[in-house]
């Protein structure tokens, strides 16, 4: 039985794969999402939380298969980039809108922020993809990626479910909503960061001072 409310937007366009194939349906797309290939796995696992909202699917099943297959499709494609992922996006990456640019971007971000980034790649589009491929490919110790994709996943598949399971078909009205104030936001946040750059340097500035004066009274 369908929902008792169509799912809005982007959402639909997954919809006849969610009813025809179920819990089957979330952990491939995530899983293939997970290796490289740029599937809709959030998209689906946000429609699974809808559905699981309006009694369709389990909430809970929804979570556990998103989260199991999104570290399994992480090891696989860590798994890749050992085995020569480099060669196989310059060969192939292409058909799957990966360019050897678009890779070598998202290395650079990769090894500026360390390992830190595997937890927050989840909720960054491109990185959520690549994430295991880039992680290979540079060599990383598979148990610090294993443990950092975890933890990444858990937080990624946590929000989300939640989010989605709790506004429901809202939830697309809201964002849109949401993004008419952004740059509002994205100023507000420009001007609290400016500020306190500012105050922070200053107190610095002044710190040092005195401790100037204090070793120059001590050496008069």
């Amino acid at each position: 039985m369908p929902p008792t409310e169509s799912l809005p937007g982007l959402l639909e366009s997954v919809a006849p794969i969610l009813d025809r194939w179920g819990y089957l349906a979330i952990g491939g797309v995530i899983g293939v999402e997970s290796f490289g290939v740029p599937a809709p796995g959030q998209t689906i696992m946000v429609a699974a939380s809808i559905y699981a909202g309006s009694g369709r699917m389990n909430i809970y099943i929804v979570a556990i298969v998103s989260f199991i297959t999104a570290v399994i499709g992480d090891n696989i494609g860590y798994w890749i980039g050992l085995r020569g992922g480099r060669k196989i996006v310059n060969r192939w990456g292409r058909y799957i809108f990966v360019t050897p640019e678009r890779l070598e971007r998202a290395e650079q971000f990769f090894a500026r922020r360390g390992n830190s980034i595997i937890v927050v790649a989840r909720f960054i589009d491109g990185l959520r993809q690549l994430n295991g491929v880039i992680a290979g490919i540079t060599r990383m110790p598979w148990k610090t990626f294993l443990i950092y994709n975890a933890i990444g996943a858990a937080l990624w598949v946590g929000w989300w479910c939640t989010v989605a399971y709790l506004l429901g078909v809202h939830l697309v009205e809201i964002m849109g909503h949401a993004h008419k104030y952004k740059w509002i936001v994205l100023g507000v946040l420009a001007v609290a960061i400016g500020t306190y750059v500012t105050l922070h340097v200053r107190h610095i500035r002044r710190r040092r001072s005195r401790s100037g004066k204090v070793i120059e009274e001590s050496q008069g």
